[in-house]
This record gives structure tokens, sequence and C-alpha cells, in this order.
């Protein structure tokens, strides 16, 4: 990989462990620690936290008719997403040993833990959870098919891709085709050494 290219991934990389701490500064202010991927927040946290929830009949009573008109549409798109996800899931089953390439871990992609909060009420819970759910799978969908990208094309795009995968840094330069024949063979190894419990990392 060019040498630039490996000195800013390491920096991304250096980045996000700071953006890590910060993280963890903050949720030492906010007073809870997270206990075999429980929450856990202290009592008086909890007693405040309930001072803010809105009970069921106010919420609906409060909701803008956009909303309600809406929430069927919103709630509709889980039929997509299960399919997508059933169907992407078989992919790698049945694929990905063929390539040798590790599977991608679903838990590594879904944090259900907004339900833990006190403030939210069930119909929030709901929402919470379906677009976990949703960014979630995206996110899962989006790893597979990077894993695949990288055996099959790993090469850059002409020009700047928005929302491209973190894999697409060490890809082949567009239009370097000594190098692609070169470097295909050793990309492919590199995917077939990761760790399957990992998500990809950007450095």
């Amino acid at each position: 990989m060019n040498p630039r290219i490996t000195e800013l991934l390491n920096r991304i990389k250096a980045l996000e462990e700071e953006l890590e701490r910060e993280i963890a500064t903050r949720q030492a202010e906010l007073k809870f620690r997270l206990e075999n991927h429980r929450v856990r927040f202290e009592r008086e946290v909890l007693e405040r936290q309930r001072q803010f929830k809105v009970g069921l009949l106010r919420y609906l009573a409060g909701t803008s008719w956009r909303h309600l008109l809406s929430a069927p549409i919103i709630y509709a798109m889980i039929v997509p997403l299960l399919l997508l996800d059933l169907g992407v899931t078989l992919y790698q089953m049945l694929c990905f040993p063929l390539y040798r390439i590790p599977k991608v871990k679903r838990r590594d992609y879904f944090t259900f833990d907004r339900e833990q909060l006190a403030y939210l009420n069930l119909i929030e819970k709901l929402n919470c959870g379906y677009c976990t759910y949703g960014n979630g799978l995206i996110a899962y969908v989006q790893e597979i098919i990077a894993r695949t990208e990288q055996y099959w094309c790993p090469i850059k795009h002409a020009r700047r891709v928005l929302g491209g995968n973190v894999r697409q840094a060490a890809y082949v330069d567009f239009g370097d085709a000594e190098a692609y024949r070169k470097e295909l063979a050793e990309l492919r190894k590199l995917l077939e050494g990761e760790k399957a419990e990992s998500p990809p990392h950007t450095g």
C-alpha cells in the first residue's frame, strides 16, 4: 500500500482511539457503566431520568398528524429489511467458506441498549430498537459486501465515493493494471487472515 495512505490510516486510527477515550469520559460524567453488555446507571440518575418520561397517552396526544401518517410506511420497511438480512446472511454462509473469507459476526453490528433508558416510553423504545436494527443491518450488509469486493475487485474508484467502505483505502489505485495483477492475491490473503469476530478497523 502507498506509504502516505498508510500514514493517514494510522492517524485516523489514533483519532478513533481518542474519540473512544472521550466517549468513556462522557459516560463517567453521565454516571453509567457497562457490565456484561448491560448498562448500569446509578440510582439517583435513574430516578432523574424517570422524571423526564412521557406517558403513552400524553405522548400519543402530542404526536403530529404527519408522524401518524408516515408511521405505517416506516414500519412497513421492516419487510424489505428482513428479506435483505436473510438474503445476505445466507449468501455469506454459503459463499464465504468457498472463498475462505471469515464470516461477519452479527453481534458486532447490532447494539440494542436504548431500551434500558428510563426516560423512554414503550413506543420510543420500539422506535429506537427499529432504528438500531436498520442501521446495524446496513453496516452488517456493507461489511459483507466489502469483504466480497476485496476478494473479487479491490480497485479504488476514479472519483470520491461518499460513504465508501473503509477497506477501499487499501485497494489498488484506479488504472494501475500492473499493481492489480500483482496485489490481488495478496489482498485476498489478507482477507483470509482476518479474525471473523472482529469488525474492520480503519487502520
